[in-house]
């Protein structure tokens, strides 16, 4: 035995000093979504993997990732309260539906059909973020660091009978999660507030007509079901939330931690993107195929350009009313607009509409 414990002894010995001190910190991470949702997933494969690929190269810290992805610990309605309190360390945090308290995270969602190019908006929102004070604080102010940004993929009417332009919207009833209900006003079409969880009763009851929505989420809930004509007017992308950490965990971290996470979400950012674009036309080309054999058939029907602008054409002035509301509760939007769709014309942007004329 004392042979033994020589030789393991001394090759204890020689281990390099950084692997014998590693320190294990952990982390819990979380979602309201589940994994197979492509951002979410992307929270394991590109951004936490990104980090402990690092932080390996560094030797001195590991991360254990506590995992509580799929509404473990919260819902879709907390996402930005469970970060903000430490109910995670670590979230994906909706913005969508935080208009309260992210305002100026809304932008996209007020100025629509003005960018279909979604790595490009998620490269002009993570500019904003870094020299816009005031976007920045609105969540700072909520005690986040955001490390990664969302967008989505671009929005179609999903119907059960066929379009033949955007009038035909006209006394039809289609659901629309919250904000984006705005995007119909002025088509004569009437908006019926829902949610991917909802959409398919929605059409199948006879609450609504059709809906509008992103292909991500229309495949995996088979809306192509009972909405099997899909007409495709792209009309945007939208800033959908952020990866963020609370504060008080982030204060915590030795700064190689800080610097391998900050890394990995701009890693995460510009992959998910690109992600974003491949896999908007994967999900269409998919819901044609899975929808062949049904009757009728899954049919995409696409949109000419003048039936898009017609669409944009009719809607009110929503960017000035989102800022002028804003601004009567001290929030510099009207602002932010303006540089908003300025950074997406310096980066050869063409919007439909130009939301900022008059501001």
């Amino acid at each position: 035995m004392k042979k033994l414990l020589g030789p393991i002894l001394a090759a204890f010995l020689a281990l390099p000093a950084a692997a014998m001190a590693q320190e294990t910190i952990s982390l819990t991470i979380a979602s309201s979504h589940p994994t197979v949702v492509p951002w979410v997933g992307m929270i394991k494969t590109h951004f936490m993997a990104r980090t402990d690929e690092i932080l390996a190269k560094g030797g001195k810290y590991k991360i254990r990732w506590n995992e509580a992805f799929g509404g473990q610990l919260y819902k879709a309605n907390a996402t930005l309260s469970s970060v903000e309190e430490g109910v995670t360390d670590i979230g994906w945090v909706f913005s969508f539906l935080e208009p309260a308290q992210l305002p100026l995270s809304q932008v996209s969602t007020n100025t629509p059909f003005t960018v279909t190019n979604v790595p490009v908006l998620l490269e002009v929102m993570e500019t904003l973020l870094e020299s816009n004070e005031a976007f920045r604080k609105e969540w700072e102010n909520h005690n986040l660091k955001v490390l990664g940004l969302t967008a989505t993929d671009l929005y179609d009417i999903y119907t059960k009978k066929p379009l033949t332009g955007i009038g035909d919207i006209r006394g039809m009833k289609l659901s629309a999660p919250g904000v984006l209900g705005n995007w119909l006003r002025g088509t004569g079409a009437n908006a019926v507030d829902g949610a991917l969880t909802t959409f398919y009763t929605d059409i199948q009851t006879g609450v609504s007509d059709g809906v509008l929505t992103l292909a991500l989420g229309a495949l995996p809930i088979k809306l192509y079901e009972v909405a099997p004509y899909i007409s495709r007017f792209d009309a945007a992308a939208a800033f959908s939330g952020a990866i963020a950490i609370n504060k008080d965990s982030w204060d915590r971290l030795p700064d190689e931690v800080r610097n391998a996470m900050i890394e990995a979400g701009k890693y995460y950012t510009v992959s998910h993107g690109e992600d974003m674009v491949r896999l908007h036309e994967d999900a269409l080309n998919k819901m044609v195929e899975l929808g062949a054999r049904q009757s009728p058939p899954v049919t995409i029907i696409p949109m000419p350009a003048e039936e898009r602008q017609k669409w944009v054409d009719m809607l009110p002035n929503l960017a000035a009313e989102w800022a002028a509301k804003l601004e009567g509760q001290g929030v510099p939007a009207k602002a932010f607009v303006k540089e908003y769709m300025g950074a997406l014309r310096a980066r050869g942007v063409e919007p439909s509409r130009n939301w900022d004329e008059g501001l």
